[in-house]
């Protein structure tokens, strides 16, 4: 008898796909309640952080270069007080092999695949994880499909994500485009099902294991060079693997570095509606994925994600589109480097940090990426005209997702903004509450940890929502 592929039957058939795809019985770390053993799961990955750094070794990933941008750094300082401007750095994660941090993420999780004989590996990504993927499978011999939610019902493709279409298949990866909807996890999980291949997700604990070496290494080479840590590390936040994996290498450093999480401000844009997919300009790094992936990580295509970043988090920024794009420039002009939007992402909100600081401390912006056609700033721009966005110079405080871009008419008008942890902290609590259980004192201590917040906190905030 055939399997019944309708979406209800591949949808209930999930954790048996997941646990057959991963490796991975995600029921050996749950409670039967809120809690579950999030540094257990850690473990499972099976590697210590020197094996990770030797397996990433193998393939050319990693002890990547820190580059200190001195005329960005006299930039800020002269929209600064007096005594203010902390001097900026950035970890230059485009010289890895695909041109991303995210080389670190597939690297350990394709290793992994082949250590296990799978014979394939298969990622659902619209963005530089597929190329890394892709990359990784190269080297190692293994089948490669990149699952990716392309384009809206009327055929049109965003540009970023279209030039990384091209390089996942110039990589040799099968690239499967879809349309925005439900239909990218029921391919996703269908595939995996008729091919048997490794689910080499952005959320296993294999993955986000391989970005710990990141943020290890920027403790360890600013030791070496400044005989310190950083005082802040920003972090580009989508999904929440990146911040998770940084700041947990921060920590098995020792290092005292306070973490920033940085996304584009999006409000407004759902990031699922077929009408407004291509109104915005950023594919990734940007609240429609950073605010609901940090109240609620276990949405993503494994059944606990190891990307856990309110548990790291000292703070939360957002910035606007048009502010990247200028910084973006900046950096080409100023720098003589070329980074893609991810990581100018985070340096849009170093630029604005950096002047709330004094000269003496030092910032790094954790990651950049590399650059192509459809990733430049002419084309993005153009491409918004084209749906129907207004191009203006102004003050980007007055942007609109949706239906505008301000470039800022001077540098001194990039302001980063604080988000509400705290309210984001009990839309966490709030999230965890629906599962329709009475918490107990193990769930309110797990919370806790999941919030970087205290038991006192959490008993506060489920008493408000009752």
């Amino acid at each position: 008898m055939s399997k019944d592929m309708s979406y209800a039957a591949v949808m209930a058939r999930k954790p048996e796909i997941m646990k057959k795809s991963i490796g991975i019985d995600y029921s050996d770390f749950e409670s039967g309640s809120i809690a579950f053993d999030y540094e257990k799961m850690m473990r499972e990955t099976g590697y210590s952080l020197e094996e990770i750094q030797k397996i990433q070794a193998e393939t050319g990933v990693g002890n990547t270069p820190i580059l200190e941008l001195k005329n960005l750094t006299a930039l800020a300082r002269k929209c600064a007080a007096p005594g203010k401007g902390a001097r900026i750095f950035i970890k230059d994660e485009a010289s890895n092999p695909s041109g991303s941090f995210k080389a670190r993420r597939a690297a350990t999780a394709v290793y992994h695949a082949k250590k296990l004989g799978y014979k394939g590996v298969i990622a659902a990504t619209s963005g530089n994880y597929g190329a890394a993927v892709a990359s990784q499978a190269a080297m190692l011999g293994l089948k490669c499909i990149i699952v990716q939610e392309c384009y809206d019902s009327k055929g049109v493709g965003q540009p970023e994500i279209i030039e990384k279409a091209r390089k996942c298949e110039a990589l040799g990866a099968e690239v499967i485009q879809l349309s925005v909807g439900p239909e990218l996890f029921y391919s996703f999980l269908v595939l995996l099902e008729e091919t048997g291949y490794f689910n080499a997700s952005l959320y296993t604990p294999f993955g986000i294991a391989g970005v710990e070496t990141l943020g290890y290494e920027i403790a360890m080479q600013f030791r070496e060079k400044h005989g310190k840590d950083p005082d802040a590390v920003v972090v580009t936040n989508a999904g929440g693997g990146n911040l998770t994996g940084t700041a947990r290498g921060l920590i098995k450093a020792g290092a005292q570095s306070k973490v920033y999480a940085a996304s584009v401000d999006l409000s407004g844009l759902h990031m699922a509606a077929d009408t407004q997919f291509n109104k915005k300009s950023f594919t990734t790094g940007h609240t429609g994925f950073g605010m609901p992936f940090s109240t609620w990580p276990d949405r993503s295509d494994v059944p606990r994600s190891a990307g856990r970043p309110l548990r790291y988090m000292d703070r939360y920024v957002t910035i606007h589109q048009g502010e990247v794009f200028y910084i973006t420039e900046t950096l080409a002009v100023l720098e003589g480097l070329e980074k893609g939007p991810a990581g100018n992402t985070a340096l849009t909100a170093a630029f604005s940090l950096a002047q709330e600081m004094d000269k003496d401390q030092m910032i790094v912006v954790q990651e950049t990426e590399y650059t192509g056609a459809g990733k430049h700033v002419q084309p993005q721009l153009s491409f918004a005209r084209e749906n129907g966005i207004e191009i203006l110079f102004g003050d980007p405080k007055d942007e609109v997702p949706g239906k505008n871009i301000i470039l800022p008419s001077h540098p001194s008008m990039i302001k980063a903004k604080d988000a509400d942890l705290n309210h984001m902290r009990k839309s966490l609590i709030k999230n965890a509450l629906k599962i329709n259980v009475e918490p107990t004192e193990a769930d309110i201590e797990f919370l806790a940890e999941e919030t970087n917040s205290s038991v006192e906190f959490v008993k506060e905030a489920i008493a408000s929502l009752e």
